[in-house]
């Protein structure tokens, strides 16, 4: 609680949580702990800070997730023993799964998020699903980026197209992976970008300047005027 306090007091505006069957990431017992803290914080600090839950379309989510009312679930495509999230859904495969969580989601009145790639012919199906949000899956942004500004420059466009598209159909556009405060001065100008969800190299950061100045940092980078 007290990190997720520094990272609140330091400007950032939701707080992620990925609670893996597995507990390696966050313990099932952290995601309400963490809820009573929002709930605290949001009334002394006269805020509206969100809190994300991100997981696999299963029922063991949804218990947690109906339990723990966030503002947002984002749905995440889970492949056993996987060490991240490394792929977005295949919406025609998924389709009639993702319909059924979404709408038991919606009866909560709780936003949903998908984790998605940037291939059109899978989006087209986004709007089917009836999720409110997609989150684009960065690495591949990231990578490019790493390996030169004008390979990033190449791979944004990709982005670019796909949330222009995604836009038409009022659907909101949210994006994570390998995000940092080098990459995101280019993603940042992504059209109809709502949020980011940054978690590795956010911390990797903050190990060498500190959680606060960290958080700071990534602001910066995703100020119009940085």
């Amino acid at each position: 609680m007290h990190i997720s306090r520094l990272i609140l007091d330091a400007g950032a505006e939701g707080i992620t949580v990925h609670p893996r069957e597995d507990e390696r990431h966050i313990r099932k017992s952290d995601v309400f702990l963490l809820k009573n803290f929002l709930i605290s914080y949001n009334q002394s600090k006269n805020r509206k800070i969100e809190y994300n839950i991100e997981g696999e379309p299963s029922p063991r989510f949804l218990d947690l997730v109906l339990e723990a009312k966030p503002d947002q679930v984002t749905l995440v495509p889970v492949t056993p023993g996987e060490i991240t999230s490394d792929h977005g859904f295949d919406l025609r495969k998924d389709g009639d799964l993702l319909r059924t969580y979404i709408r038991k989601f919606h009866d909560a009145e709780i936003r949903v998020s998908l984790f998605v790639e940037t291939n059109l012919e899978n989006l087209k199906y986004v709007f089917e699903t009836g999720a409110d949000r997609v989150e684009f899956y960065t690495g591949p942004f990231a990578m490019a980026f790493d390996s030169s500004r004008e390979e990033g420059e190449k791979s944004f466009q990709v982005y670019r197209s796909a949330a222009e598209t995604l836009l038409a159909t009022g659907i909101g556009i949210n994006a994570g992976h390998d995000l940092d405060q080098f990459n995101l001065l280019l993603f940042s100008k992504l059209p109809g970008l709502l949020e980011v969800s940054i978690g590795h190299r956010l911390i990797s950061y903050a190990l060498e300047v500190g959680i606060t100045e960290s958080v700071r940092a990534y602001l910066r980078a995703l100020s119009p005027n940085p």
